[in-house]
């Protein structure tokens, strides 16, 4: 027990410094010239060492905003601000993936065509359609991946619910703060650990793994060279399948970033009671048809 205390505030202390040091050597980290710069990004993408630095951040955040509810506010709304305007950008890749589908629907039954060249300012882009019909696979992607959050700020995720609806105001906020912090959050951490090397391995070679330790991987840059994946299920398909892992990293980021907001929302909420319920909350409507629909109901 005492061992892990001390591993604990160990790593909350070496936070601040490595987020200090980190922020004043950007050339170790981000100068991709450097083969073990490169490592070193790779390997800190997803270590202990990531995880308190955040953790100091979020942490100190939080206690100014336990002390000015305002700032947890301002906090609160920005980050739903972001959820909300990443995923209305992201729901119109839906309208491409639709106009896309027609367009391939016309090229294959219409007109028998195999090959598609696409060439705006004289830069020319040839695949066959087979290729821009498996790539409607990434849109949808697209559309989970980006739009997850704000789903969940909209109230748009079904609950399976047994006992939420009938506590009071307070214990629902209780509940919320309980599921933020000891499922999604782990549950996003923990996703993110093997997404980021999996995303990693089919950009780089050799391989790299969440069981490398780093003097490992930097005896690795020597030979380290960018090799990324271009292999379709069959020959003629979709071949960019490294921006789904890319997309699963931005998916779990999201989760994690929201499921802080979401912590924020339901303390502020249980400080404030009832009245402060969804307030500031930037909700969607269809216009005053809904309203109007929600009146007679």
């Amino acid at each position: 027990m005492l061992n892990a205390l001390s591993w604990f505030f160990t790593n909350l202390g070496m936070g601040f410094y490595n987020l200090v040091y980190a922020l004043t050597h950007p050339q170790l980290w981000l100068d991709w010239s450097n083969k073990e710069a490169l490592i070193r990004f790779i390997y800190y993408g997803a270590s202990i060492e990531l995880f308190f630095v955040i953790f100091d951040i979020v942490l100190v955040l939080t206690i100014i905003g336990i002390i000015w509810p305002r700032f947890m506010w301002g906090m609160t709304r920005g980050l739903e601000g972001f959820a909300n305007t990443v995923g209305r950008v992201a729901a119109w890749v839906g309208l491409l993936m639709v106009l896309q589908q027609v367009m391939i629907v016309f090229l294959q039954s219409i007109f028998r065509l195999g090959v598609l060249t696409i060439a705006p300012f004289g830069f020319g882009f040839s695949q066959s359609v087979g290729w821009f019909s498996e790539e409607l696979k990434l849109y949808n992607a697209m559309i989970i991946a980006l739009c997850v959050t704000y789903t969940f700020v909209q109230g748009g995720h079904v609950r399976v619910d047994l006992v939420y609806a009938v506590v009071k105001f307070r214990t629902k906020k209780v509940i919320d703060m309980f599921g933020s912090l000891f499922f999604m959050i782990p549950a996003a951490v923990l996703t993110w650990v093997y997404a980021w090397f999996f995303l990693w391995r089919s950009l780089i070679t050799p391989k790299v793994s969440a069981s490398d330790k780093l003097e490992l991987m930097l005896r690795k840059a020597k030979i380290v060279k960018w090799n990324v994946e271009t292999i379709g299920f069959s020959p003629s398909g979709f071949n960019g399948y490294f921006l789904f892992k890319i997309l699963m990293c931005a998916f779990t980021a999201m989760v994690l970033i929201h499921a802080i907001a979401f912590f924020y929302r339901s303390l502020l909420e249980f400080r404030e009671g009832e009245e402060s319920a969804d307030k500031y909350l930037d909700k969607d409507t269809l216009g005053a048809g809904e309203e109007a629909y929600e009146g007679t109901h």
